[in-house]
């Protein structure tokens, strides 16, 4: 028996080539002389800057609680409810850790100041260690 010719031994339908669409795409796609080129690059969009949201104080605890250490986020100011649990969400993802909203502040469990520091930073909050 014989085998048949490999894929790259047969001959592809030279209309066809690599793309199947490249027959449509010249008869559809616009002239490249139609579309002006650029007269200088554009600059690259600048990161948004977090706007000031206030202090945030960061505080570890372990009154209460069996010795399990907790990070707590307090005085947030002007913040709805919703956003709270918002960056909630956010922090406990990041931290790989529980969390919740309790009375206006955010607990996350364990003691995960420096990590919470940081974003609270990108969302624009001025955290400062408070506390043991």
């Amino acid at each position: 028996m014989t085998q048949p010719p490999r894929r790259e031994d047969r001959a592809a339908p030279p209309s066809s080539g690599s793309n199947p669409f490249r027959a449509w795409r010249e008869q559809h796609a616009p002239a490249a002389e139609a579309t002006p080129a650029p007269a200088s690059e554009p600059s690259p969009p600048t990161p948004e800057k977090p706007r000031d949201r206030g202090r945030v104080d960061v505080i570890r605890q372990t009154a209460h609680r069996g010795g399990k250490a907790v990070t707590v986020i307090t005085n947030f100011r002007a913040t709805s409810d919703a956003e709270l649990r918002e960056l909630a969400s956010r922090l406990r993802k990041a931290c790989g850790t529980g969390g919740t909203v309790k009375d206006g502040s955010i607990e996350i469990q364990g003691e995960k100041r420096d990590a919470v520091k940081r974003l609270l930073e990108e969302a624009g909050y001025k955290p400062v260690f408070a506390g043991g």
